[in-house]
């Protein structure tokens, strides 16, 4: 549940969540932490409430990166919440919620939460409210937040970071103080960026998705690498000592192949979406590494790994999951996880990222009315000259967004100039497909 803060997420309707989140996901306690954003406070209150008004008992953690309060479900087999709009700006906010043992929500358990907040919005359902004693408590438990770091830290089996020389750029976010303490813990040599949180500086100019000060820092510094977190660190992104981007892709296929090396990788096989580069699926194919694939987003990666027991999975964002180590995407842990193999290997992280030669790629979004309709049937001469030209060093992608009016166009090809050419032509194709009026046809194009 994500929004504009106190008009689409408003403290009424978190009282409400919290009611039917109790019923559906209950009758345990819960953990709750939040990001350091202005409105986290009010809406933490408000889940409070109605976690409580449920009989529901709560430990909060406090400002924490998501994967500590995934962490901490795991740690207590308990169901939990974490209050954070991620990488949107400070204003916005929202609502994630972890099934116990801190797993994403099943498609069954996310149909019947909706129809429970229908049902408490609307004034039905429930049992009789819990009075005196059966009303849930409050309990602060910053020690789930020690716990959470600690267990990072015995990821890398004993080994440290030390001779690292990092930048690290916490975006004003959940990770400002605990990112540095870890990362400190491990023997890194720190230059700390944006790690100043005021409720209304997250995400502003910073982090993993604006890395320009984290890129330049690196080099005047003459560190060894960056890492940029997103406002609530279950993200991260890389930069080398050149201030080169090292992208998802990149730090999945640096990571994947170390594991395959040392026969760690389950099945050889690595778990990606459909928007990674090809040039990742190149290199895996010449590490002899299979690669599933999966539809956009960190819910369908996970139930990809879950299905396969496979060992490592992710997207371009950064969004990375180690399924042995953690039940969600951790930024900090595979901030480590990517350190440590440059200090176990010796190699720069430039040398290791050079394993994947992104091909270009051109991305665009086209505004449509609506988005069910058969896009291959209607731009079929079109896309077969695009995959014509592109062959095997290249490919297209056209997908309808899951979130707003728009149909994503996707491009990658050996230059530039080609996959902007073909974007082009590919957007104008399906702009004139999706405007033309029913029935009539639509524009032909050469």
């Amino acid at each position: 549940m994500r929004g504009v803060a106190n008009v689409d997420l408003t403290p009424e309707l978190v009282v409400a969540l919290g009611r039917a989140a109790a019923r559906v996901l209950g009758p345990g306690p819960f953990v709750l932490g939040r990001d350091p954003r202005a409105s986290g406070p009010m809406l933490e209150a408000a889940l409070i409430a109605g976690l409580c008004a449920e009989g529901i008992s709560v430990g909060t953690i406090g400002v924490v990166p998501t994967p500590a309060v995934a962490w901490a479900c795991a740690h207590r087999d308990v169901a939990g919440a974490m209050i954070s709009a991620s990488h949107n700006p400070f204003g916005d906010n929202g609502i994630k919620l972890f099934a116990s043992g801190g797993r994403k929500l099943s498609d069954e358990q996310q149909q019947h939460l909706e129809d429970e907040l229908d049902r408490v919005v609307g004034g039905g359902g429930g049992a009789a409210p819990p009075i005196g004693e059966g009303v849930g408590t409050v309990e602060a438990t910053p020690e789930d937040l020690l716990g959470w770091a600690d267990s990072i830290v015995a990821s890398i089996e004993g080994r440290s970071l030390a001779g690292l020389r990092l930048v690290v750029d916490c975006a004003n976010g959940a990770a400002s103080t605990i990112a540095p303490h870890v990362l400190t813990a491990l023997g890194a040599e720190l230059v700390v960026l944006h790690a100043e949180p005021d409720g209304t500086n997250i995400n502003a100019e910073c982090g993993s998705t604006y890395p320009a000060d984290l890129q330049r820092v690196v080099v005047a510094e003459g560190a060894d690498a960056g890492i940029a977190f997103d406002g609530d660190a279950d993200r991260m992104l890389a930069v080398d000592a050149t201030g080169e981007l090292v992208d998802g892709d990149q730090i999945i296929a640096i990571c994947a192949l170390d594991l395959h090396a040392r026969g760690r990788l389950r099945d050889n096989t690595v778990v990606v979406t459909v928007m990674s580069n090809l040039g990742f699926r190149l290199a895996m194919a010449a590490a002899g590494v299979e690669v599933v694939e999966t539809n956009v987003g960190d819910r369908a990666v996970l139930e990809a790994l879950a299905a396969g027991g496979y060992t490592i999975g992710g997207e371009q964002s950064g969004h990375v999951i180690f399924p042995d180590l953690s039940t969600t995407g951790d930024g900090l842990l595979t901030a480590v996880q990517l350190l440590d193999v440059v200090v176990r290997t010796g190699t720069p992280l430039a040398t290791l990222a050079g394993a994947v030669t992104r091909l270009p790629q051109v991305l665009r979004n086209v505004a449509v009315r609506a988005v069910g309709v058969d896009l291959a049937a209607l731009i079929g001469p079109e896309l077969a000259r695009a995959e014509a030209e592109l062959g095997d060093h290249g490919r297209v992608l056209i997908r309808p967004s899951g979130t707003e009016p728009v149909v994503r166009v996707m491009v990658e090809a050996t230059t530039h100039a080609q996959a902007e050419a073909i974007a082009n032509s590919l957007v104008a194709a399906v702009g004139d497909a999706m405007t033309a009026p029913p029935g009539s046809g639509r524009p032909a194009r050469a």
